[in-house]
């Protein structure tokens, strides 16, 4: 079991957050089966992530040792992002769905961290990931039910988006858990908890 464990939170919600409740759940099952695991938490609700403007692209473009002061303060909350994730080996998203996609603020941490040359680079065949070797594990809470199969499932740019980005970035290796049907009841959320517990324990 990897040791260095990276829990993206993205909900508003500091309380009743459903996605919440599943981060909270495989953190505490993975502590309890390897002690010794190192948990680093980034709540995108407490970091002020912004969106990107000319001067931030322009200083993810400009080599470091060219830095001027402030593009050394534009790339440094990225710089910070990107490393948590180099240094993880298991990621784990709570991403609730938002008008049929993920929250804002994790689109604005996914624009901080697709870096070119630090978690991905361009080469003579197109694109090539760089965080290779990582398990990503995607926990997400909707109102109804939009998984594969449902008659919603066509409105969940959730789970192909995420796919799609992480697979760029060289993580292919991702697993999606749901609490469907959370605008009426806890019992999808109980499935689901349920679930992670056996995933980690097989």
């Amino acid at each position: 079991m990897s040791k260095n464990l990276l829990v993206i939170n993205s909900s508003p919600l500091s309380e009743g957050s459903k996605s919440r409740a599943l981060t909270d759940t495989f953190a505490k099952e993975w502590r309890l089966k390897n002690t010794e695991v190192s948990i680093v938490e980034r709540d995108l609700s407490k970091t002020e992530l912004g969106h990107l403007d000319e001067p931030t692209i322009g200083a993810f473009y400009t080599p470091e040792d060219q830095l001027n002061d402030d593009q050394k303060k534009r790339v440094a909350l990225s710089n910070t992002l990107v490393d948590e994730l180099i240094k993880a080996d298991t990621i784990i998203i709570g991403a609730p769905m938002h008008n049929f996609s993920i929250p804002s603020t994790l689109k604005s941490y996914i624009d901080l961290v697709a870096r070119v040359g630090k978690t991905f680079s361009y080469t003579e065949k197109g694109p090539k990931g760089l965080l290779k070797g990582k398990k990503a594990y995607v926990l997400t809470a909707t109102g109804g039910d939009y998984r594969d199969g449902s008659p919603a499932s066509g409105m969940n740019f959730v789970d192909p988006y995420l796919r799609t980005v992480l697979g760029f970035l060289g993580i292919s290796d991702v697993e999606f858990i749901s609490a469907i049907n959370s605008a009426k009841s806890d019992e999808g959320l109980s499935q689901a908890q349920e679930l992670l517990k056996q995933t980690i324990a097989a």
